[in-house]
C-alpha cells in the first residue's frame, strides 16, 4: 500500500479542563548515553499549559540533547516524551510528523535556509503540512506571521544575509508560528543579540505568549531572559533535572545551581525580587 496516499493521521488535542493546568510536555525516566558517556540518567520534566518553562545546565549537561530527544530527532536509550499525551518515542512515520506539526521550534543561529527570501523560509511548514493552501492564501498568512512578530513588510523579499542578527530571530520565529502551534521552543533565543535587543525578543515572546496563549519551552544561558519571562526552571545537573518556579529554584542547595543563580550577573535580580 502506498503510505502517501493513506488518509493523514489524526492527533487529538487534550481536553482542557476549567481552571487545570495539565502537563504540555511530559518527561519520564530520560536515559540518553554516547558511548560510556552518561548525558541523562532517568531525567524527568514536566511543562504546563500556558507557562514560560526555562531549561538551564552547565555546559556538557546534555541541554541540546534534550531539546533534540523532545522533538524527535533523536530516540533516547531509554525513558518516555510525551506531547499532549502520545509517547513520541513510541511514533515514527506520519504519527510523528503529525505531533511534530503541533509545535514551533527555533533554533539558535536561526536556521534559516540562506537560499530562501524570508517569505519562502516562513511558508516551508505551510507547504509540508498545509497542501490545500494556494499560493495566494499562502503568501498572506505568511505575511501576517512577518508581521506578528514585528518585521517590516520588505523583510519578507531579503535573503537571511541581508538580515541583521536580531531580524534573523525574528525571522526564525515566523516560521515556527507558521501552523499556529500551542507548543513552541526556543533553543536561545538571545545568543549573539545585545541586552537591548535581547530585551525586545522577551517582550515579543512574552506579548505573543500571552495573546496567541502559548506554551513557551526555553534553553537559555541568559540570566536576564529568565528573570524576565520564565514562571519555572528546570536545571539540569547530575544527569537530571531539578525544577521548581523562580522564586524558590535560586535556594535550591546544588553547588551548580547556588553558583548559577547567586553570581555576580544574578545578584541585581535577587535584590529586586527578594525587596533587598
Amino acid at each position: 500500500m502506498d503510505d502517501t496516499a493513506a488518509e493523514p493521521v489524526q492527533i487529538p488535542c487534550l481536553q482542557e479542563g476549567k481552571g487545570v493546568s495539565y502537563p504540555v510536555l511530559e518527561v519520564r525516566g530520560l536515559v540518553n548515553r554516547f558511548g560510556s558517556q552518561v548525558v541523562h540518567q532517568g531525567l524527568d520534566m514536566d511543562v504546563r499549559q500556558d507557562e514560560v518553562f526555562g531549561i538551564v545546565g552547565g555546559s556538557g549537561t546534555g541541554k541540546s540533547v534534550l531539546l533534540r530527544s523532545i522533538l524527535g530527532l533523536q530516540r533516547p536509550e531509554a525513558g518516555t516524551i510525551l506531547i499532549e499525551g502520545h509517547d513520541i518515542t513510541q511514533l515514527s512515520g506520519r504519527a510523528l510528523r503529525a505531533v511534530k506539526a503541533r509545535y514551533g521550534v527555533t533554533f539558535q543561529q536561526g536556521a534559516l535556509y540562506s537560499s530562501l527570501t524570508v517569505l519562502q523560509n516562513v511558508q516551508l511548514p505551510m507547504i509540508e503540512h498545509l497542501v490545500a493552501l494556494s499560493p495566494a492564501a499562502r503568501d498572506e498568512l505568511a505575511m501576517l506571521k512577518i508581521r506578528l512578530v514585528g518585521l517590516p513588510a520588505d523583510a519578507a523579499r531579503k535573503y537571511p544575509a541581508q538580515l541583521s542578527g536580531g531580524m534573523v530571530k525574528r525571522a526564525a520565529l515566523a516560521r515556527a508560528l507558521a501552523l499556529d502551534p500551542r507548543l513552541l521552543f526556543l533553543d536561545e533565543p538571545t545568543s549573539g543579540l545585545d541586552p537591548i535587543g535581547a530585551a525586545e525578543f522577551d517582550g515579543l515572546m512574552l506579548y505573543l505568549q500571552k495573546q496567541l496563549r502559548l506554551t513557551v519551552v526555553m534553553i537559555t544561558h541568559d540570566l536576564d531572559s529568565i528573570f524576565r519571562t520564565c514562571n519555572r526552571v528546570g536545571v539540569i545537573v547530575d544527569h537530571r533535572m531539578e525544577t521548581d518556579t523562580l522564586e524558590r529554584i535560586v535556594d535550591h542547595p546544588h553547588p551548580w545551581i547556588q553558583a548559577y543563580f547567586h553570581g555576580e550577573r544574578a545578584s541585581i535580580h535577587l535584590k529586586v525580587d527578594h525587596g533587598a
